[in-house]
């Protein structure tokens, strides 16, 4: 399916809203029936009937073909926000006793999830350096049920062997679920090298604005169903038609804005390498990143994000640099049109820091629609 009718054309049956160009927002709680008969269907099979807009809405099933398409999936959910995205699915598809692989230091979110919330229902996991493939394997246990990845991570970029993975988990009925924010669909294509679900935080790329948090689901119509039928129902995370017709409308240029990010980022990367106040970069397109054949391996291009590290590794001078910036925002998130930045040492007390740790040390920067002088210009100030 070309990327072109996906984006313009796929489930917009125009003939049935006037022909408009751009498809209505079905702003609805409730949809009526005319006879028992038909609301006896609806009831007995929510997964494919338009009842109640916190099952399905006609606005966002629009959304969800889209999204399935652009992942190669059979189907899609879309929730109301990236964690939602994350969480339902792993409490539909585990029970009490089973346990799962998780490689380290995904989203923060997602370490809280297998670390504090499913303990309480007997869900064990096992942290992984999932960069060696070995260490996922040898990890298994016989209770094992999922393998969930993140690849790249969103702060110092590890990759997975996709494929390899999932050739050690499908002969063991080991279900596998990835994060695919930081490619999206553009970049990497999961389900291709056999992943089973691929999560997303739609805030990100695929909204593209800054308007709206949400998050997105794709895999085979069975796991889909299974999860729609009873967490997804009980949990109620849906997505409202307004943020479902921001998503479509910021598919429309999904293509236009990755390219975009893309190519600035690697202008100001190549001027940062070049810099004497900067120590190292770590992006999975660099030359010299560890994992460079793999991410050439199974990514189509890469996200317009990064992290660096300073020459002075001293708190202070960190914090001088972030706080001097002008233009390039300090926030958390990415995938809009604005570029922002993040230092990890935001995210804990000073006394903790550690400037032997390079994840303490890392400065991670999302590139936006900027022109590249317009940040580098800024850069170079703050450095000053």
């Amino acid at each position: 399916m070309e990327l072109s009718y996906i984006l313009n054309e796929l489930g917009e049956e125009r003939e049935n809203y006037f022909n408009a160009v751009s498809p209505p927002i079905i702003q609805t709680s409730n949809f009526t029936f005319k006879t028992v008969a038909d609301f006896r269907q609806a009831l007995g099979n929510e997964f494919d009937a338009t009842l109640y807009s916190r099952g399905h809405n006609p606005t966002l099933n629009i959304l969800r073909k889209k999204l399935a398409a652009l992942d190669g999936a059979e189907d899609a959910l879309v929730f109301s926000s990236g964690v939602a995205a994350i969480s339902v699915p792993i409490l539909a598809l585990l029970q009490q006793g089973d346990h799962a692989i998780v490689v380290e230091n995904p989203y923060s979110w997602t370490i809280k999830l297998f670390k504090n919330f499913l303990p309480k229902f007997g869900i064990s996991a096992t942290f992984v350096d999932g960069s060696d493939t070995a260490n996922i394997e040898n990890a298994i246990q016989a209770n094992t049920k999922l393998i969930y990845l993140e690849s790249p991570n969103t702060f110092s970029y590890e990759l997975q062997d996709l494929a390899a993975i999932s050739h050690i988990a499908k002969p063991k009925g080991i279900l596998t679920m990835i994060d695919n924010s930081y490619c999206g669909p553009l970049y990497q294509q999961p389900i291709s090298l056999g992943i089973d679900l691929v999560a997303q935080s739609a805030t990100k790329y695929l909204g593209g604005h800054s308007d709206i948090v949400a998050g997105v689901l794709t895999g085979s119509q069975q796991l889909i169903n299974k999860i729609f039928d009873h967490e997804f129902m009980n949990i109620g995370p849906s997505l409202s038609p307004h943020s479902a017709w921001l998503l479509i409308r910021g598919l429309r240029t999904l293509p236009l804005r990755m390219q975009r990010s893309f190519e600035t980022a690697k202008i100001v990367i190549a001027w940062l390498q070049q810099h004497s106040a900067v120590d190292k970069i770590l992006w999975p397109f660099a030359a010299n990143f560890k994992q460079a054949q793999l991410a050439a391996q199974q990514m189509q291009g890469c996200g317009s994000m990064f992290s660096f590290t300073l020459k002075d590794p001293s708190i202070h001078k960190i914090e001088e640099f972030c706080d001097k910036l002008q233009h390039i925002l300090m926030a958390v998130s990415w995938g809009g049109h604005e570029s922002l930045i993040i230092p990890s040492i935001a995210g804990f007390a000073k006394g903790d820091y550690d400037e032997n740790n390079i994840r303490h040390r890392l400065i991670r920067m999302y590139v936006g629609l900027e022109d590249a002088d317009y940040l580098i210009k800024d850069l170079e100030q703050a450095f000053k």
